[in-house]
C-alpha cells in the first residue's frame, strides 16, 4: 500500500495563509512562513487596536470640548462638573460634535454649565 500524498492539502493550507497576506509588502505576501507570522501579528494588532480606538476617540473628543469650552471662558473640568451639577446627560461624543458643527448651541450649553 502506497503512502498518502500530503502535497494537495499542504498547498491548500499554504494558499489560505498567502491569501490572507494579500497586500502585504515584500516577502510577507509570498513566502508561507513569513506570511503566516505576518498575518498572526496583524491579527494581534487589529484586536488590540479595536480596543485602543475607543480610548483614542474619547481623548480626541475631550480635546475638542476643552478647546471650545475655553473659548467660552471655562476650563474642561469646570465645564464637565457644571454639566453634571445641572444634570445635563450629554456624552463627550455629542458635546464634541456640538463644539465643531454647532458652536452657538455649544455656547448655550457652556452658559448652562457656568451656572452654579
Amino acid at each position: 500500500m502506497a503512502r498518502a500524498s500530503r502535497s494537495v492539502a499542504k498547498k491548500a493550507r499554504h494558499k489560505k495563509w498567502i491569501k490572507r497576506a494579500k497586500g502585504f509588502r515584500g516577502r510577507r505576501h509570498r513566502v508561507f512562513k513569513i506570511a503566516k507570522e505576518a498575518v498572526l501579528k496583524a491579527g494581534k494588532y487589529a484586536y488590540r487596536d479595536r480596543r485602543k480606538k475607543k480610548t483614542e476617540f474619547r481623548a480626541l473628543w475631550q480635546l475638542h470640548i476643552s478647546a471650545a469650552s475655553r473659548a467660552n471662558g471655562v476650563s474642561y473640568s469646570q465645564f464637565i462638573y457644571g454639566l453634571r451639577k445641572q444634570r445635563v446627560e450629554l456624552d463627550r461624543k455629542v458635546l464634541s460634535e456640538l463644539a465643531e458643527k454647532h458652536p452657538a448651541v455649544f455656547t448655550e450649553v457652556a452658559e448652562l454649565a457656568k451656572k452654579k
